[in-house]
């Protein structure tokens, strides 16, 4: 699929299917529940502003076991849009009023990343004349300017009226040669023959910069202390010495932050955010009340989910860029819910969430595909890192079947932890060809069904062994 098409406001439902069939198998009813939601929000756009404003995001409930894809189809849509996108889990928060942090600080935390993401976006736009001016203070470092003092000459030459001719051919002949000088030098450092000498250069540095300094209750509203002296305090100027390569990235970077209008970023990040922004809220069965109990950590847990209702309903939360209305950011829930279920959420916080997904536990077919179907699977993984010791590894279909099978029967007899129980028995499988790679004499190493038995059957089937593992 193109990347402009991906990009772009055209995208279908099934391009965003296509998309995410390429990093996760199966659960198409998730893939499908979130290609339609991004979907709509490009339909929203087309509206009238006034109609537009009354169309809430449905956000999406995602039920499944451990490992299965919740957060890697979230993560790949938000990369998908370009989107703000962020990653929390709800046990991390408590109820306002007790120590922790608030459920607000989820939002705060995402209008960072976007103002991160457009800031990035802007000075790779600019890199191109941040290198230019990077380039002309780098030469001002190598060939530094010596000004002459010569007023108290001039001044005499004119009281006397002496002619200055020759002084003016002199004084061209020697701009020329210094032009002349500047631009080989030019030459030379776009050929990086210049890289590894040494200049000194002039940087800035903030006085703080060294002093973090967030306080408890500072952090939950957003403000650091560090930052907010360092921006009324002057920056200090210091001198270093660096090698030309290094001092070319450090004053690309200056300049091309001199080049960014950090008020109009701000600014669309923060559209980025109320528009665009993705929340992906794992553990959402960690905050549930078991069997409708309600005493003890249940009431704190319901205190959290009261607290969540106004941000997935639409409220505006103030961060240190300023205030970001959340009536249209899409939130994603997710949790296994073995010992509730989502009807033990309370009612309101579940008509949040209107559009429920059952995500399926992976069995032995799905755990082969994953290991060698997505586009960055962990098969290809393996191979790319043992290639960079000159050895070839080749796995035959009986290796890659006997692999899934093991993987299965672990996640049957022991904790389900999904596609996650693959990265054990790969680890477990290669540890000796991982550790011998350096010294090994055979480039290439065929791993076929009887090596996979050899390593694996016994670890699987010794139970006091299997405790150890995960």
């Amino acid at each position: 699929m193109n990347e402009a098409v991906i990009k772009g406001d055209e995208l279908t439902p099934s391009q965003v299917m296509a998309y995410l069939d390429r990093y996760v198998i199966g659960q198409m009813k998730a893939k499908k529940a979130v290609a339609v939601a991004l979907r709509n929000r490009i339909r929203r756009k087309r509206l009238p502003k006034e109609l537009a404003k009354e169309i809430i995001p449905k956000n999406i409930l995602m039920v499944g076991p451990t490992g299965v894809g919740k957060t890697e189809i979230a993560r790949r849509l938000a990369q998908l849009v370009d989107a703000p996108f962020v990653k929390v889990e709800a046990s991390k928060y408590t109820e306002v009023g007790y120590v922790g942090r608030d459920v607000e600080s989820m939002i705060r935390e995402m209008a960072d990343i976007a103002v991160h993401m457009v800031k990035s976006r802007k000075i790779e736009e600019n890199s191109a004349a941040a290198e230019t001016l990077a380039e002309e203070r780098v030469l001002d470092a190598l060939l530094p300017t010596k000004h002459k003092s010569r007023q108290p000459q001039d001044f005499m030459r004119l009281l006397l009226g002496d002619s200055t001719e020759e002084e003016e051919e002199s004084d061209e002949t020697e701009r020329e040669t210094k032009r002349t000088t500047r631009e080989k030098f030019r030459k030379l450092l776009r050929e990086g023959k210049l890289n590894d000498r040494e200049i000194e250069i002039e940087v800035a540095e903030s006085p703080l910069s060294n002093i973090p300094f967030v306080g408890a209750g500072m952090e939950e509203m957003g403000l650091n202390l560090g930052e907010m002296l360092g921006g009324i305090l002057p920056k200090k100027i210091k001198r270093k010495r660096v090698t030309v390569a290094n001092a070319l990235k450090i004053f690309q970077q200056e300049e091309a932050e001199k080049l960014i209008d950090m008020d109009a970023v701000v600014q669309e990040a923060l559209d980025k955010v109320q528009e665009e922004g993705i929340v992906f809220i794992d553990e959402l069965d960690k905050i549930a009340s078991s069997g409708g109990q309600k005493y003890g950590p249940d009431v704190s847990r319901e205190g959290v989910q009261r607290d969540l209702l106004p941000l997935v309903e639409g409220t505006t939360v103030q961060t240190k860029y300023g205030p970001v209305k959340t009536d249209h950011i899409l939130f994603i829930g997710a949790g296994a819910f073995h010992e509730t279920k989502p009807s033990d959420l309370i009612p309101e916080l579940q008509g949040r969430f209107p559009i429920r997904v059952e995500l399926d536990a992976l069995e032995e077919e799905e755990l082969l595909r994953i290991l060698v179907e997505p586009e960055n699977s962990l098969v290809k993984q393996y191979k790319a890192l043992l290639e960079t010791e000159g050895i070839e590894m080749i796995f035959d279909d009986g290796a890659l079947k006997a692999i899934a099978f093991f993987a299965a029967k672990m996640n049957r007899e022991m904790e389900n932890i999904g596609a996650r129980r693959l990265h054990t028995m790969m680890e477990q499988l290669l540890e000796d060809i991982s550790f011998k790679a350096p010294e090994l004499r055979e480039r290439e190493v065929r791993i076929d069904e009887a090596f996979v038995n050899e390593r694996l059957a016994d670890l699987v089937e010794n139970t006091d062994l299997r405790r150890y593992l995960l």
